[in-house]
């Protein structure tokens, strides 16, 4: 019997979306998998991407972290890296790269300082939640001609929370990773996805409190709450692709009362479903 062997994993496709002065944006998709030895790349400009599928492993100066959708990965001009994928194939991100000179003048106009990032990630965190659902919807085939304002807005958005984030997360074991990507790729690939905490920490392996703990500990944010963030970014990217009805989304994302969905989604977007659709 033969033994799967090592291999160096091939380089990210990268898409170029928009250009401006000083920002691109670019959709990036990683192929590669377990098998694929992670290789060293560096961050040429300021870097932010918004993960929009799969799992991977980040790892940089400023520590390391397990990227699932929503999260947003952070890098510093002449920072080198690591992608691994431990924990399944392939990934796709939403890449935002800034000059020096533009991020510097962005920093001093958002936080009153030139900054470099201190941590490798931001968690999908409610506050991040409605520029991960405009990301989304320029590859859905949203109007290229948004990118230079959403540029200047997730670099703004990102200056402002990574000054918040906790900084020391080094202790999080590989195991916790293996089992919490385990549960997020189910969530993203999957119609039927299992609604209550203890069907979900079967999935882990691990009793509900373990896996409640772990999977805050790994992701930033509850159970609960990346569900509810996942159903509601769908949520969003219909409204602005697809002309069907709001109630009929609803249903189609896990909402059983229009609404619940509603009060939901103005909480997480600052609009009702029907006022977002319109903005587009």
């Amino acid at each position: 019997m033969s033994i799967p062997r090592e291999r160096i994993s091939s380089p990210p496709t990268s898409r170029l979306i928009a250009s401006g002065d000083g920002w691109t944006v670019s959709d990036i998709v990683c192929t590669a998998g377990p098998r694929d030895r992670p290789f060293e790349e560096g961050h040429t400009q300021t870097s932010i991407a918004i993960v929009v599928g799969g799992t991977f492993q980040y790892r940089s100066s400023t520590g390391r972290d397990l990227m699932t959708p929503g999260s947003w990965l952070l890098g510093n001009p002449g920072e080198s890296f690591t992608c691994g994928h431990d924990h399944g194939i392939g990934d796709r991100c939403v890449a935002f790269s800034y000059s020096p000179d533009f991020f510097e003048h962005l920093a001093y106009d958002v936080w009153g300082q030139s900054i470099r990032f201190k941590v490798p990630r931001l968690p999908p965190i409610r506050a991040l939640s409605p520029l991960v659902a405009k990301a989304s919807t320029i590859l859905a085939g949203d109007d290229p001609g948004v990118c230079e304002e959403l540029s200047v807005r997730v670099a703004a958005r990102a200056i402002e929370v990574a000054q918040g984030v906790q900084l020391s997360r080094a202790g999080i074991a590989p195991s916790s990773w293996a089992r919490v990507a385990r549960v997020v790729r189910m969530i993203e690939n999957e119609e039927e996805i299992p609604l209550d905490l203890n069907s979900l920490a079967l999935v882990a392996r691990l009793s509900p409190y373990h896996f409640l703990r772990t999977f805050e500990e790994v992701t930033g944010t509850t159970p609960h709450q990346y569900l509810l963030r996942v159903r509601l970014r769908r949520a969003a990217i219909f409204l602005r692709s697809e002309p069907t009805r709001i109630s009929d989304i609803a249903l189609r994302c896990g909402f059983g009362d229009i609404s619940n969905f509603n009060r939901t989604f103005r909480a997480e977007f600052g609009v009702n479903p029907r006022t977002y659709r319109s903005m587009a």
